[in-house]
């Protein structure tokens, strides 16, 4: 059976604590953009995910019309272009354009530092977590400049850079949750804080069995 075939709704592949992963199925979830969800554990990837995607990583989205989506950003967008009842789009301050590219600076050299800082050990003998940890701290301390002038990274109401950013946050935060929370940056901890609070968080972050072929199909979101 081709792994593309029309289906009546989207399927994703997810993993619940992957930042990408929880992005996409923020988007999705407060576009009210039901699909079929099948939670992973990435070192054991279904054939039937690998078949949609060579990248092998989550989140993929594989679309009614036999689509796929394999980019996180791509997937909030597309969820997003369908219905953004709260305007993520739209940010207050600046626009889609600039969004974007705070959202390239953190999946580009932010997430670059993250992965060192928190898988050190991955990257070999030569890679200093603690030089990694400071490189990221200065660009959550652009962040909490930004968030000095308005509660919110481009105004007064959330948009898609703070949705698509918090995830990553969170991971780096939570690396070492004691020395995070006593830095001198509050105002991102309270706008982290925020985020991790609300019931959009909490409702993409249940904890959903895992899937494996023939089981009975999941909704998200429910």
């Amino acid at each position: 059976m081709d792994a593309r075939m029309q289906r009546s709704l989207p399927l994703l592949y997810s993993f619940r604590r992957c930042p990408y992963a929880i992005r996409a199925r923020l988007a999705l979830s407060v576009s009210h953009q039901q699909c079929v969800l099948r939670e992973i554990i990435l070192r054991n990837k279904p054939a039937q995910m690998l078949a949609l995607s060579s990248k092998a990583t989550v989140p993929v989205l594989l679309l009614t019309d036999g689509h796929v989506l394999d980019e996180s950003l791509d997937i909030m967008i597309w969820a997003l272009d369908r219905h953004d009842p709260q305007q993520w789009l739209v940010p207050e301050n600046g626009s889609l354009v600039h969004m974007k590219a705070l959202i390239a600076t953190c999946d580009g050299a932010f997430k670059d530092h993250l992965d060192r800082y928190k898988y050190a050990a991955r990257y070999g003998k030569g890679t200093d977590p603690v030089h990694h940890r400071t490189e990221g701290v200065a660009f959550l301390t652009m962040l909490n400049d930004r968030l000095g002038n308005h509660a919110h990274l481009f105004g007064k109401r959330p948009a898609l850079a703070d949705f698509a950013i918090f995830p990553f946050v969170r991971q780096f935060a939570n690396t070492d949750r004691d020395w995070f929370d006593n830095l001198p940056i509050t105002h991102l901890q309270n706008w982290l804080a925020g985020h991790l609070k609300s019931d959009l968080f909490q409702g993409v972050m249940y904890k959903w069995p895992l899937w494996t072929v023939g089981d009975e199909e999941t909704l998200f979101p429910v």
